[in-house]
């Protein structure tokens, strides 16, 4: 399991199901080669560039947090993941703690976990744990999921954190 990479005031905290062995190899977020994390982040301006895995731990100082759905030490491909490694009600927690603005599922997997029920890729209101939330549901950016992404979500996405940020400066 990888740490949670959060602060207080957060734009919008990504939410994976778990990481892959890759990521928990190398000890960092969407570690393998071919996860298009890092490029879409750079592509719909969350980020100012592209980043490395290894430059994680700098998201938070962007508004950008990282955790997963699974909280017991688990790694690699969704289907390989024990059921009972999830663990949705202490990222309701979290998400409780830390109150960002919005939440980000990087799969429908992910976002099915947490909120226990199957949404489409895209934007919903939250409801229970997550009320008050901005919820994206974002195709997965794993190499492995190729055949099924598609960048809409995620553009829709950046355009809303970039509304946001400029609002604050306004």
């Amino acid at each position: 399991m990888l740490p949670d990479l959060i602060a207080p005031d957060l734009d919008l905290l990504f939410c994976g199901t778990a990481p892959g062995l890759t990521s928990a190899a190398r000890g960092h977020y969407y570690a393998r080669p071919g996860n298009r994390f890092w490029p879409m982040l750079a592509e719909t301006g969350m980020t100012p560039r592209l980043f490395r895995p290894e430059e994680d731990h700098l998201l938070p100082a962007l508004g950008l947090g990282l955790t997963d759905v699974a909280r017991k030490g688990v790694a690699g491909q969704d289907r390989d993941i024990p059921p009972d490694a999830y663990a949705p009600a202490l990222l309701a927690n979290l998400v409780a703690r830390i109150r960002p603005r919005g939440i980000a599922f990087t799969s429908l997997t992910a976002a099915r976990l947490a909120l226990g029920a199957r949404y489409a890729a895209g934007l919903h209101a939250g409801t229970g744990a997550m009320s008050g939330l901005v919820v994206w549901v974002l195709p997965s950016p794993s190499g492995l999921a190729r055949s099924h992404f598609h960048p809409e979500p995620w553009q829709a996405a950046g355009a809303w954190l970039q509304t946001l940020r400029q609002s604050r400066v306004a």
